[in-house]
């Protein structure tokens, strides 16, 4: 019964533990991502800034959305000949690019390149097809994200952002910032919303909802605010807060005492006592003994 009682506690928990343990992966992410951006250096940085503006200039953008699939989302577009994607903004190996927040919902998070499963089990993607996520007029970066993983939180909130609310992207130590414009629920054939418009420069959010039947997706969509606060460059460049220790955990470990404690207790040998031949009952241990 004690067994079957921390079964049932470990499955009810299951849930809020695998997500703590991935937001501590994520805020790993963040704070690697930072010092790599740092070791690049200036001049580095900025090459790679101008090589993504190139690449974004020559982009021909086209987003195809994807219907019933955990995959937000996913490119017909044109890539551009004589750039190695995974290589533009890679400030290391891991394919990170940079650092989303979403401070209505407490978002701190990774951005990587593409949208594979992988790189959607912990962080946020970069739609490949679509503007890279420097700023500039004529330029839609997409950025896609899961709803409903029972092992991270990611864009699980992004339902209750409201209008004129921020979006602030830290890309190689460029701090932007976008004021959300529109937001929607669109079917998955209806990609209009994730076109560039020219003299704008847009960013747009996407995941799928209802959580669990992925049918249609959110689009929630900023636009550029010029000039960047010193208040939002200020939280671009924090540190990534660790999450706090989970109230959860000290019931689980009182439930664990709790199911170790009643198996010692009801597994325990017990000492087996004899009757004399009067009826008397005597320890089975003789005096003898002592």
């Amino acid at each position: 019964m004690a067994l079957i009682s921390l079964l049932g506690v470990g499955v009810a928990l299951y849930p809020s533990t695998a997500s703590w343990f991935s937001a501590i992966q994520e805020a790993e992410q963040v704070a690697r991502y930072g010092n790599d951006v740092k070791a690049i250096g200036p001049a580095a940085r900025q090459e790679a800034l101008e090589l993504a503006d190139a690449y974004n200039r020559a982009l021909q953008s086209g987003a195809e959305v994807k219907a019933n699939q955990r995959i937000p989302v996913d490119t017909g577009a044109q890539i551009p000949t004589g750039f190695d994607y995974n290589q533009l903004l890679a400030a290391n190996p891991y394919g990170l690019m940079g650092r989303i927040l979403i401070p209505s919902i407490n978002v701190d998070l990774p951005i990587n390149h593409g949208t594979s499963d992988a790189t959607l089990l912990n962080s946020i993607g970069h739609l490949e097809g679509t503007s890279l996520p420097i700023g500039g007029l004529g330029t839609h970066a997409v950025l896609a994200g899961h709803r409903g993983l029972a092992s991270a939180t990611l864009f699980n909130d992004l339902d209750k952002v409201a209008l004129g609310e921020k979006i602030i992207l830290d890309v190689f130590g460029e701090t932007l910032t976008y004021k959300i414009v529109d937001i929607k629920i669109v079917d998955p054939e209806q990609t209009k919303a994730l076109d560039p418009v020219p003299g704008k420069d847009l960013v747009t959010l996407v995941t799928c909802t209802p959580i669990g039947i992925n049918s249609q997706r959110i689009l929630v969509t900023g636009e550029r605010v010029v000039p960047t606060s010193v208040t939002d460059q200020t939280a671009a460049k924090a540190p990534p807060g660790s999450p706090s220790f989970p109230g959860w955990a000290i019931g689980m470990g009182a439930a664990l005492l709790a199911a170790g404690t009643y198996v010692w207790w009801f597994g325990r040998p017990v000492k087996r006592r004899h009757r004399s031949p009067r009826g008397d009952v005597h320890p089975a241990t003789s005096a003898a003994s002592l």
